[in-house]
């Protein structure tokens, strides 16, 4: 694993401890890269920056140009003032994946769903047997 692999995984967990309340600027990067599933070297690729200009900006050290901000905000698909300040529209809330339950529950019905289908194709074979041997 690579120092920015590192990185980004300890970031990755940043997400879980985020309180909109006590947000910096780069906080709120952290969260709207993560909610868009970029990796913090995809989005510098897609800025044109680099990889560490993006970091500054995450850990609060540097700030992007107006052209970058805006640019910065498209791509997350949040506010300029919601990066800025924290208020206004923003990031959505994290939903969380379905339970074991519910996939139990749905691998269940596909089985049973299954069952079915076969049984019916083995009934459709037999009437059709039986409409042969009528014709013939």
């Amino acid at each position: 694993m690579t120092d920015a692999d590192a990185l980004d995984a300890h970031q990755d967990d940043f997400s879980q401890d985020y309180s909109n309340d006590a947000a910096t600027f780069g906080d709120r990067i952290v969260v709207a890269r993560q909610a868009m599933g970029l990796s913090e070297s995809q989005l510098s690729r897609r800025l044109g920056i680099k990889v560490q200009t993006l970091r500054n900006w995450e850990n609060d050290r540097a700030e992007p140009r107006a052209n970058k901000l805006q640019m910065l905000a498209g791509m997350l698909n949040v506010s300029i003032i919601w990066l800025m300040s924290g208020e206004g529209p923003g990031v959505p809330e994290i939903k969380t994946g379905p339970s074991a339950d519910e996939i139990t529950d749905l691998l269940d019905e596909v089985r049973e769903l299954r069952s079915l289908q076969t049984d019916l194709a083995n009934r459709t074979k037999r009437l059709e047997r039986r409409m042969l041997a009528l014709v013939r």
